[in-house]
C-alpha cells in the first residue's frame, strides 16, 4: 500500500521485548530513491546522541492500526548497535559497520537493478544467512548517497518553464520502501493544488540551492489528474498518472522480478537478534 511519509513520523518502535522509541525522520538514497532507515529518538536512554538508526530489513511486521513497527530485534541487540552522529553525514563506513553488526549484506554491492540487492523488498537481504558475502566483495567505495526526508521536504521545484512549486511530503511503498512520488504543493501559482510525480522523473537534485530540477511545464503540472490528499493513492490512480505523463509504469517491471522470485524462492525466518 503506498501511504505518506508524514502520516509515519512518530510511529513507535518495538523490539521483541519492549519499546526502542518513535521514528522522527527517514534516511533516504536518492538513487534508487528507496528509505533505508528509520531515525529512531529513543529518549536519551541508551545512546548518548539519544538515537539509532533502524533498517526496514529487521521489519518483523507493521501495525498501522496502533502506528507501531515491529522489529525481528531485541532491545539489547539495537542498544548496542554502532553509535551514530547524526549531525554528521551517514558514511558507507558506517553502513558496512551496521551491516555486519547485524549480520546481513550490503543492499548496495549487487548492481543497480534491485533496490535491496537480491530483490524489492528489504526481507530479500534479511533471507541471505548471516556470513553469507554475496555483494561484500563488489562493495563500492564512496558516498552512500542518503538524505534526510525532513530536510528535502520543503525543497523547491523548478520545471521547464519556472518554479512549479515545493516538496510537501512522499508517498512510499509500505512493502518494499520505495518512494513512489513527490508531492508536490503548487500554492505559490496554482490555488494550492497539490500533485504527485515520480521521483524517476527528475533531472538533477541541486543539494546547494535546495531545488530540484524536473522536465515538466507548468501547463503539465496544471493539468495533472487530480490527486486527493485525503484518499489513498490506488492503482486506477496511478495508471491515469502515467499515462498522462506517457511514462513507462514501474509495476508491470515489478511484477515480473516477484514472479522471477517466486519461482526460486525458500521460505525463511530470519532469526530473533
Amino acid at each position: 500500500m503506498l501511504r505518506s511519509l508524514k502520516d509515519l513520523e512518530s510511529y513507535k518502535v518495538h523490539a521483541t521485548d519492549g519499546d526502542i522509541g518513535k521514528v522522527t525522520d527517514f534516511l533516504f538514497d536518492d538513487q534508487h530513491w528507496t528509505i533505508r532507515y528509520l531515525d529512531t529518538d529513543t529518549g536519551g536512554f541508551w545512546k548518548s546522541s539519544g538515537r539509532v538508526l533502524i533498517s526496514p530489513i529487521s521489519f518483523q511486521q507493521a501495525d498501522w492500526a496502533t502506528r507501531k513497527f515491529h522489529l525481528s530485534l531485541t532491545q539489547e541487540k539495537v542498544k548496542n548497535s554502532p553509535s551514530i552522529d547524526m549531525d554528521k553525514p551517514v558514511s558507507r563506513q558506517y553502513e558496512r559497520d551496521y551491516s555486519q553488526y547485524y549480520g546481513w549484506p550490503y543492499y548496495w554491492g549487487f548492481g543497480e537493478t534491485m533496490a535491496w540487492g537480491v530483490g524489492i523488498y528489504p526481507g530479500s537481504l534479511a533471507e541471505i544467512p548471516a556470513g553469507d558475502e554475496r555483494g561484500r566483495s563488489r562493495a563500492e567505495i564512496g558516498d552512500p548517497h542518503l538524505r534526510s526526508a525532513r530536510e528535502v521536504a520543503g525543497y523547491h521545484v523548478h520545471g521547464s518553464n519556472g518554479s512549479i512549486g515545493h516538496i510537501a511530503d512522499f508517498i512510499v511503498d509500505d512493502e518494499t520502501w520505495a518512494i513512489r512520488y513527490l508531492v508536490i504543493d503548487t500554492s505559490n501559482w496554482w490555488f494550492g493544488k497539490k500533485v504527485l510525480v515520480s521521483p524517476h522523473w527528475t533531472q538533477k537534485i541541486s543539494w546547494a540551492e535546495n531545488m530540484i530540477y524536473i522536465n515538466l511545464t507548468k501547463e503539465a503540472i496544471k493539468n495533472s489528474p487530480e490527486w486527493n490528499p485525503e484518499a489513498l493513492v490506488n492503482r486506477e490512480y496511478e495508471t491515469r498518472l502515467y499515462d498522462y505523463y506517457g511514462r513507462p509504469a514501474y509495476w508491470p517491471r515489478e511484477d515480473e522480478t516477484l514472479k522471477e522470485r517466486e519461482k526460486e524462492r525458500i521460505t525463511y525466518h530470519p532469526p530473533v537478534m
